[in-house]
C-alpha cells in the first residue's frame, strides 16, 4: 500500500492526493498508450535532498513520448521543476517520483484522435523494491516462460505503459512459484533483463550486460557502466545465455526502484558462492555513495531540492 502524500501535480497544478482522479473513459486506461518514469530522491550526507539524475529521466520521458507520438504539453524544465516542487509541497526528504504521461478521455477506439495529453507527477515514500534483505544478501531469480518484446512488436526503447503487461505476467508467474524476481529472455533466447531491472553478470573479473538493442536503456544501468569504468573494472555489452549466467561468478540487477540488488540464485542454481561477490559489493557501495552525495565525482548526477 502506498502511503498518501499531501499533493499530486496534475496538468500544471498541485491538488490534494484524493482529488487526483480521472474519468473512467480515460483512453490510456482502456488501450495502454502512455509513458512514465521512475525517479528517486535521497537525503544526502550534507542533509539536503537531491533527485538522482533527474534531467536524464526527464529526457527519456520525452524520448519515450516522441517514439509513441505523444506531444507533451509542458517543457522538460516544467517537468523538472514539478518534480522538485512536489517534494517541497509534500515535505519529503526521500521519495520515489513517478512522472506519468497519459491520454485523457474523449474519443474512444484505438485512435485517440484529439484527446488531451495529460501529465502527472506523483511522489511517495518507497523502500527497497526487492527488500532490504535482497539488497544485503541477494535475491532468487527464475527464468520466466514469457519472452521479452521484439523490437518490432513493442517499442523497446520507450518506457511505455503497455509494455509492462509482459513484466506483470512474468513477475506474477515466478513470485507465485516462490521466487523474488523474473528473468526474461529475448526472442533469440538470450538473456534480456528482469521484469523491471537490467541485469549484469561477472565472470573472471569482467562485467557483462546485454546490449541495449532490445531492452530499455536503463539510467541506473548507465551509472553501473560509468562506475565500473571509473573503478577500472572491464565491462562489456554483449549477449549471453542463461547457462552463461548459471556459471557466472556474480550477478546483480540495476534499476531506479531496485537500485543495485545482488542475485544469489537463478533457476535453483547458486550463482558463484551464493552471496554478493566483491565486484557487486563495490559497485553497490559506490552507487549508494553517489546517490547520497558522498562522491564528488558524481555530483553532476544530483539535482538538489
Amino acid at each position: 500500500m502506498v502511503d498518501k502524500a499531501k499533493f499530486i501535480w496534475l496538468d500544471g497544478k498541485f491538488i490534494p492526493w484524493d482529488q487526483a482522479q480521472v474519468h473512467i473513459l480515460t483512453h490510456t486506461l482502456h488501450y495502454g498508450l502512455g509513458v512514465f518514469e521512475g525517479v528517486r530522491a535521497y537525503q544526502c550526507a550534507n542533509g539536503r535532498t537531491a533527485i538522482f539524475r533527474l534531467p536524464e529521466h526527464t529526457r527519456r520521458l520525452f524520448d519515450s513520448a516522441h517514439i509513441l507520438q505523444m506531444e507533451i504539453p509542458f517543457s522538460e524544465d516544467d517537468i523538472n521543476q514539478a518534480c522538485i516542487e512536489a517534494l517541497r509541497q509534500n515535505d519529503q526528504k526521500e521519495a520515489y517520483l513517478r512522472p506519468l504521461i497519459f491520454i485523457g478521455d474523449g474519443a474512444m477506439g484505438l485512435h485517440p484522435q484529439n484527446n488531451p495529453i495529460r501529465v502527472a507527477v506523483i511522489t511517495w515514500v518507497w523502500g527497497a523494491y526487492l527488500g532490504d534483505e535482497g539488497l544485503l544478501s541477494g535475491i532468487r531469480l527464475k527464468t520466466s516462460s514469457f519472452t521479452r518484446h521484439h523490437v518490432n512488436v513493442m517499442m523497446t526503447s520507450a518506457k511505455g505503459v503497455g509494455n509492462y503487461v509482459n513484466s506483470i505476467l512474468a513477475k506474477r508467474e515466478v513470485t507465485k512459484a516462490g521466487y523474488d524476481e523474473a528473468l526474461l529472455l529475448d526472442t533469440a533466447g538470450y538473456v534480456a533483463e528482469a521484469s523491471g531491472e537490467n541485469i549484469f553478470m561477472v565472470k573472471n573479473g569482467i562485467i557483462k550486460t546485454p546490449p541495449s538493442t532490445s531492452i530499455l536503456p536503463g539510467i541506473t544501468r548507465d551509472c553501473v557502466i560509468v562506475i565500473a569504468k571509473d573503478l577500472g573494472i572491464p565491462i562489456q555489452e554483449a549477449r549471453f545465455s542463461r547457462d552463461d549466467l548459471y556459471i557466472a561468478d556474480e550477478a546483480f540487477l540495476s534499476g531506479t526502484a531496485a537500485e543495485i540488488t545482488p542475485v544469489r540464485e537463478l533457476d535453483d542454481r547458486r550463482i558463484g558462492t551464493g552471496k554478493p561477490g566483491p565486484i557487486t559489493k563495490k559497485i553497490q557501495e559506490t552507487y549508494f555513495d553517489a546517490v547520497h552525495g558522498k562522491k564528488p565525482r558524481y555530483d553532476s548526477w544530483l539535482t538538489y531540492v
